[in-house]
């Protein structure tokens, strides 16, 4: 397996990123985190959150209690302002729709290192509260990493977040952390195992919507399982 380390202007980069962040979100909105103690600190683990708009991952990234490694859609990286800053904290480009195996690689590597990583199970933004049904990209990462997956409930980062924060009404934003999720092995072959992985990416998103009010369920109405 390849090896992964976080090169040193990276690591430079985070340290000035982070609050500069949580700032602009403070000045800009009200932000509540909750569930911090469910986060297994200085293990391997895969973050795994809603996606609603672009605002997502760097709310995620700035309040989070660990600088995790992220994943991020490759064609943002060619968009002048947010793309440098995805160059900048050092986001992991993914080709979405494209089976990928040396970015699953390096997925893996990263959780090898020890590090978190976030990902975004549906593979792009709603750009609506309700949840699409997950890619089985996390369902992959958890046949072959023995790492928990910690869900991610995210509210109110809509597209109109930006024009809301404009006029002065600072937005309520809320990250919710759930508890790590625990698979067993995967020891399926052939088909069977091509339906876990996506059996698995439901169950994570299961979770998440468990953390989230009904209107955020989406595909998974009806199935939300409740944070233990």
């Amino acid at each position: 397996m390849k090896s992964y380390t976080v090169p040193l202007h990276i690591r430079l980069n985070r340290i000035y990123l982070r609050p500069v962040f949580r700032l602009i979100f403070h000045v800009l909105g009200q932000i509540k985190v909750v569930g911090r103690e469910n986060v297994p600190l200085g293990t391997p683990y895969v973050i795994a959150m809603n996606h609603i708009s672009i605002f997502d991952p760097p709310l995620l990234v700035s309040f989070w209690p660990e600088q995790p490694e992220i994943v991020g859609a490759a064609d943002v990286f060619e968009k002048k302002g947010q793309g440098s800053i995805l160059k900048l904290y050092g986001v992991i480009p993914v080709h979405r729709g494209d089976y990928d195996r040396h970015l699953l690689e390096t997925m893996l590597a990263v959780l090898k290192a020890g590090r978190p990583l976030a990902i975004a199970p549906e593979g792009g933004r709603s750009h609506k509260p309700a949840m699409q049904r997950a890619l089985p990209g996390v369902g992959y990462i958890i046949e072959h990493a023995s790492a928990p997956v910690v869900p991610v409930g995210i509210l109110n980062t809509t597209d109109d977040f930006w024009q809301r924060a404009r006029r002065g009404e600072r937005p309520k934003l809320e990250m919710r952390i759930g508890k790590p999720i625990h698979f067993p092995p995967v020891t399926q072959k052939g088909s069977e195992r091509r339906e876990l992985r996506q059996h698995n990416a439901d169950m994570v998103m299961r979770h998440i919507a468990g953390l989230l009010p009904g209107e955020y369920h989406g595909v998974y109405a009806g199935q939300a399982i409740a944070s233990a």
